[in-house]
């Protein structure tokens, strides 16, 4: 239990008793305002005689006697009985009743010598307070292997969040291992800090819902090497104009989803290729460039009727749905992901923009593309861990799902150098971008790696 009171007759003066407290006297007296929690057996049953000498109480409390009734509570740790719990104001044992408290019908003691208290006898008296939060404090710990332990609590509202994260296919991060890579941003109104793990997420599911497809086999007059020359030539106008990199990458989304739909001859290829630039400027560019100037650039080789009719066809076959995932969302993410500097930064971009070149990229999905740069960008750089646990879990992919798609890039840096298409080579190879295109490629590494992931 909690504290209790131990209560003892004490002789203050010789020859006398304790005085009693007049107000409980005469509380007691009135017999009307007893406590409301006090039981009746504690009252004293005999009223003393106002005035008269009282017999002397000889009641011997040693230090041995309250070592031994310490030892006996200890022992016992049991609850004292109801009917013997006595209230406040009562002695140990059955001593003397304090005058006045008794109430009508109560029986006078006679006068004779105390009787000496017993050891094993007394009353530890403990308040109602002090028993109730014993109970409460009881009911709440379950005593397992005689420790205390308290049972875990699974809320609703837990239970209930945990369900909904599994449904919506929501996974926690590991927080060990992952690094928040917003935590910087969480001042920034505009990176969305709230909101932009749940974009990404809507990316990775829209990004199959609007591929292109493999369209090469069924076009009558276009191949492979054609689609090469003209994505040569749009990188060079996109860098000559110095328009904005999602521009670039949204045009080839555009080509590429046009072509999986509609077959065009081999001289409509580049004005669909110069209509489609035209949209992905109209759609990102804050001043875009006007008609006549794509009409220059493509040395007039088509009017301006023909550009905008070639703009309402590919629109209408789109059904004017422009706004899907391109690689460069996230290449943005991955990026950030990777923690690089600018050196790598530049790297990524260059891998990007070689696999925009190639046809066999498009059999990837734009995040395995961009996921497939950053590892071929760290491969090149001896970057380690040339795989993290913060770019899987942001990335989605393991380092040996980008094995391939990685060493489809590494073969594309080794042979730019002496490739007739050139454009991307040379736009790395300056000094502004880093010169990253001059760095040996890691096709070794990438083979090494391959080779150990298949024993």
């Amino acid at each position: 239990m909690a504290s209790r009171h131990h209560i003892a007759i004490s002789q203050q003066q010789r020859g006398g008793v304790a005085p009693v407290n007049k107000q409980k006297a005469a509380a007691g007296a009135d017999g009307k305002n007893r406590r409301a929690l006090e039981d009746i057996g504690n009252l004293a049953n005999l009223r003393i005689n106002e005035g008269k000498p009282q017999p002397q109480i000889n009641r011997p409390v040693t230090s041995d006697l309250f070592l031994k009734n310490c030892q006996h509570y200890m022992q016992k740790q049991v609850a004292v009985p109801t009917d013997r719990i006595a209230g406040k104001g009562s002695t140990k044992a059955t001593a003397a009743p304090v005058a006045g408290v008794a109430g009508k019908g109560a029986a006078k003691a006679p006068k004779s010598a105390a009787v000496k208290p017993e050891p094993e006898n007394v009353i530890e008296i403990s308040t109602d307070s002090d028993e109730s939060a014993t109970q409460v404090s009881a009911s709440s710990v379950s005593f397992r292997g005689g420790k205390p332990s308290r049972k875990e609590v699974h809320t609703l509202t837990s239970v209930l969040t945990a369900r909904s994260k599994i449904a919506c296919g929501v996974i926690e991060r590991p927080k060990e291992l992952a690094l928040n890579i917003d935590a910087s941003d969480a001042d920034d109104q505009l990176a969305v800090v709230d909101y932009v793990e749940d974009i990404y997420i809507f990316y990775k599911h829209a990004e199959n819902s609007n591929r292109p497809r493999d369209y090469i086999h069924w076009q009558a007059e276009i191949s492979m090497k054609m689609r090469s020359i003209l994505a040569d030539w749009i990188i060079e106008v996109h860098h000559r104009f110095e328009l904005m990199p999602e521009t670039l990458y949204l045009t080839f989304c555009i080509i590429d989803r046009y072509l999986s739909i509609e077959t065009v001859t081999k001289g409509e290829l580049q004005l669909v290729g110069v209509s489609a630039m035209l949209i992905a400027c109209k759609y990102e560019e804050i001043w875009a460039p006007e008609v006549n100037d794509f009409i220059c650039i493509s040395d007039r080789a088509y009017t301006r009727e023909q550009i905008l009719g070639m703009e309402k066809g590919i629109l209408n076959k789109l059904e004017w749905n422009l706004t899907v995932p391109t690689c460069y969302v996230f290449l943005v993410r991955f990026l950030k992901a990777s923690a690089c500097d600018k050196e790598m930064e530049h790297m990524v971009f260059f891998f990007a923009e070689l696999g925009l070149m190639q046809y066999s990229m498009i059999m990837y999905c734009p995040s395995m593309v961009a996921a497939s740069a950053v590892y071929a960008a760290r491969c090149t750089l001896r970057k380690s861990p040339l795989w993290t646990e913060t770019l899987k879990h942001h990335t989605g992919f393991s380092e040996q799902q980008l094995l391939d798609a990685a060493q489809i890039l590494v073969k594309f840096h080794s042979v730019a150098h002496e490739s007739k298409l050139r454009v991307v080579y040379k736009k790395y190879s300056n000094e502004e971008l880093g010169a990253v295109a001059l760095h040996p490629p890691a096709t070794r590494l990438i083979e090494d790696l391959l080779k150990a992931s298949k024993k």
